[in-house]
């Protein structure tokens, strides 16, 4: 095994993980400030009212994108251990 092969992999990784959950913690990250805001502007602090639009746009993103997420994983794992492999 090469010794820089951790490494490398560990890096891509990481910017894999950036790749595929950055935006749905992006999406989850504006839909609970949009929240936040017409929370405290309606003084309503019911945390139903928070959390169901929150799981709606996470379920939402995932049924849209996960096609994508699941593809770009597997393609890294199969790169992966086809590199643990050939050496």
């Amino acid at each position: 095994m090469d010794p820089g092969l951790p490494a490398a992999l560990l890096h891509d990784g990481l910017r894999l993980l950036v790749e595929v959950g950055g935006p749905l913690v992006l999406l989850l990250l504006a839909s609970g400030l949009t929240m936040g805001v017409l929370q405290a502007a309606t003084q309503i602090n019911d945390p139903a009212v928070g959390f169901v639009p929150r799981l709606c746009i996470a379920l939402g993103a995932v049924w849209l994108m996960g096609g994508w997420m699941m593809g770009r994983l597997s393609a890294f794992f199969a790169h992966a251990v086809a590199a643990m492999v050939a050496r």
